[in-house]
């Protein structure tokens, strides 16, 4: 039984983590769109675009399913929800 709440622990820290990386990413993204920061900033730009090679993968499944909606972009949104209702499935299943 501890074994699974190891695992359940390790799964919630990587999802934590993707979580926040997303938020980061649409973060980046609408200071770009709204010139709050210049997009010819090369820091800002990097880590942008290090964030989105890390989620690409998982994001483009999910945009490939969902219907296109123009320059609103849901695929992270449904990605949260779908990191969370696992969470809680999981730690249900764990507990009993």
């Amino acid at each position: 039984m501890q074994g699974l709440i190891t695992l359940y622990q390790i799964i919630s820290l990587i999802t934590n983590v993707v979580v926040m990386l997303v938020i980061v990413q649409f973060v980046i993204g609408l200071l770009f769109a709204f010139n709050v920061v210049n997009s010819s900033n090369d820091f800002l730009h990097q880590i942008y675009r290090s964030i989105n090679s890390l989620l690409e993968p998982v994001l483009a499944p999910i945009r490939r399913v969902l219907p296109a909606t123009g320059a609103l972009d849901f695929s992270p949104l449904v990605l949260i929800v779908v990191l969370q209702i696992m969470l809680i499935v999981l730690g249900s299943v764990i507990t009993g």
